[in-house]
């Protein structure tokens, strides 16, 4: 069913990062509502059990019939899983509770890391046209943040403006470096997005200053602010760009979207 050698498709790209609470979730929506608004055709793979991606584009639970469970698991065509958003030009691959029992699952499977990698390369994502794969990854260095680097070229790291913000980078950095040397030569990082970003605190200006001086051009030139709008998108089943376009938080977002295209052309 699968073709891990096609060398073509959309840039993939995994939102990672192992701690929770630092705006993984709403960059993985937003940066594709973004992408979608500059006219190209993005899906969102869901991969935490959570399933606050799916929520957050508006997919009800009763209706998330296959998931990003059986796409791994059940070796399920991407046309049962993929479905359409409200948004013209994203896509959602969505999950479930069941996520949380994939990694027990995956164990056992002795292409186990490359379970994603494979699903993500069937014929039928041609059929699509898709020109970015976001993978929205759990808050754990887990098989399924491995199988979501192994699937991805590069990883986008949203990065909380917080005290010991960079000292959580340095496990990430060291999975990061483990894939590249076993499984996938190619993965790079994407950028280092600073989020909850508020100009007004030191604290946030001093952990920009830091990232800067420590991991130079790794770091996007945009920065997300703490934004009342971001936050209250998702209980409108709506990224930001929708919910209120003129806010700091969507403009913020538009931004980052520009700099992930300009990447692409590189």
């Amino acid at each position: 069913m699968s073709d891990p050698s096609r060398p073509n498709g959309p840039k993939i790209i995994a939102v990672a990062n192992q701690k929770g609470g630092v705006g993984k979730t709403t960059t993985a929506i937003n940066l594709a509502a973004a992408l979608v608004k500059e006219g190209l055709r993005v899906l969102v793979v869901d991969l935490d059990p959570q399933g606050n991606a799916s929520t957050g584009l508006g997919i009800d639970p009763e209706a998330r019939g296959y998931t990003t469970y059986d796409l791994i698991l059940g070796d399920i065509d991407l046309h049962e899983v993929i479905q359409t958003t409200e948004f013209e030009g994203l896509w959602i691959s969505p999950a479930t509770v069941d996520l949380s029992s994939a990694d027990i699952e995956m164990v056992a499977n002795e292409k186990r890391s490359f379970l994603l990698h494979d699903s993500l390369r069937q014929h039928a994502i041609d059929d699509f046209k898709f020109d970015f794969i976001l993978i929205d990854c759990p808050p754990s260095l887990s098989l399924l943040t491995v199988n979501a680097m192994v699937a991805a070229e590069s990883v986008l790291v949203p990065l909380q403006s917080e005290f010991f913000a960079l000292e959580g980078l340095s496990q990430l950095m060291l999975t990061v470096r483990e894939v590249r040397q076993t499984a996938n030569s190619n993965l790079r990082i994407e950028g280092i997005v600073l989020t909850m970003y508020d100009q007004r605190n030191n604290l946030s200006r001093q952990v920009e200053q830091d990232a800067r001086e420590n991991l130079g051009d790794l770091v996007f030139n945009t920065v997300i602010p703490r934004n009342v709008r971001i936050s209250e998108a998702p209980s409108f089943a709506l990224p930001v760009l929708d919910y209120d376009p003129h806010s700091k938080g969507a403009l913020a977002y538009q931004a980052l979207a520009k700099e992930v295209i300009a990447k692409k052309g590189r």
